[in-house]
């Protein structure tokens, strides 16, 4: 179109800048010439920068850093260089680095867990209730379903101890008719939890298991937030006068939070009722209620007919992130960096502690059983 009506013209119907035109037709630019940088004047020359290295790499000096190395020299009447030039030379050699043997902490998976009904997974931990005097504690262990919200176990006593646990776990089980891999129990990484007694008898029973990440709260909130309940409740007292005393409170608490505490999380009921399987009709018997209040006085009801809290229907511990987002879980965690050899032949040499390369599986356990009616 140039020839007919003009580089100007042509380019303004086309939307195209006339120097990117010209740009163009030009063609590439011719490559420039390279030419070496002049060494700056204060530089070592090479010669000087190999005796630095020599020295730096020396039998004597490849222990030291180059600070002690250079207040070394200048007390021998001997000037090479500042110490941050030997530094400069020993980050060109990569050999400059962490030169302790540094533990590699592992990545441990997120537990990823889901309850659809009780008996699907349990979640277990230990909390101190203070004795008379300061400096006693009693230890109270709790076994809680993650669905209903149950306590399907509890333990007092003034130590923790891993019989103690392996007790706690068999008569909770026993009670629950629970073996056959239909049963995840959820916990942290405390001495009792991870105890080689508790870990043969789930073997034994065929209970999978589940740990928390270290330092890690959200992994084990349930257990938390109940703890925080009994405390808090109005007539927990501030100290237990001896074990009798704190197992009798401990009693009272678990018929209360069991049969008359109303839990938000579960639909404002009780988690014996949930327990039961009591909730659809309880929360029918609701829907009945309001339905009358609504037809009685609709017109106080601006957001139309009013339903109940809803029921739990599934109780995940870390539901699945979606596949596009970055989750430890879905991917390998990578290797331990590989310690870089650097030309102080000594330190700079030895190899790092990797330690594990990954934590505990925590495997999705989904069952399907009926109910269980909590002692």
């Amino acid at each position: 179109m140039a020839p007919l009506i003009g580089v100007v013209a042509a380019c303004r119907l086309l939307d195209l800048p006339r120097c990117s035109f010209y740009r163009q037709q030009a063609g590439p630019p011719p490559p420039r010439p390279t030419r070496e940088r002049n060494p700056h004047p204060r530089a070592l020359s090479h010669q000087e920068q190999a005796d630095v290295r020599a020295t730096l790499n020396s039998e004597r000096f490849g222990d030291r850093s180059p600070r002690t190395i250079s207040a070394t020299l200048l007390d021998e009447g001997v000037y090479l260089c500042h110490w941050r030039t030997m530094y400069r030379l020993l980050a060109v050699d990569a050999a400059t680095r962490e030169r302790r043997a540094m533990r590699r902490h592992p990545l441990y998976s997120r537990p990823e867990l889901l309850a659809t009904a009780p008996r699907h997974v349990w979640r277990w931990d230990i909390t101190k209730l203070r004795g008379p005097y300061a400096g006693v504690w009693y230890s109270r262990s709790v076994m809680l379903d993650s669905f209903s919200r149950a306590m399907v176990g509890w333990l007092l006593a003034d130590r923790e101890d891993a019989l103690l646990a392996e007790q706690l776990r068999a008569d909770a089980c026993a009670r629950a008719g629970v073996g056959g891999q239909e049963l995840v129990i959820h916990a942290d990484r405390g001495a009792p939890m991870t105890s080689k007694r508790v870990s043969e008898l789930l073997a034994d029973l065929g209970v999978s298991r589940s740990h928390s990440r270290p330092c890690v709260s959200n992994d084990h909130p349930y257990a938390e937030a109940q703890f925080k309940t009994m405390k808090y409740e109005a007539s927990y007292p501030e100290r237990f006068a001896s074990v009798e005393e704190a197992r009798a409170g401990a009693r009272a608490c678990v018929r209360w939070y069991t049969s008359a505490h109303r839990h938000r999380g579960i639909g404002v009921l009780t988690p014996l009722a949930v327990h039961q399987g009591q909730a659809p009709a309880l929360l029918a018997g609701r829907q009945a209620i309001l339905d009358l209040g609504y037809a009685s006085h609709p017109e106080r009801f601006v957001r139309g007919r009013p339903v109940p809290a809803a029921g739990p229907s599934r109780v995940w511990i870390h539901a699945p992130q979606p596949a596009s987002d970055a989750s430890p879980l879905a991917t390998t965690p990578a290797p331990a960096p590989l310690a870089v050899p650097g030309a102080r032949g000594s330190a700079a040499e030895r190899p790092l502690d990797a330690g594990p390369s990954s934590g505990d599986p925590q495997p999705v356990r989904v069952a399907q059983r009926a109910p269980l009616f909590v002692p």
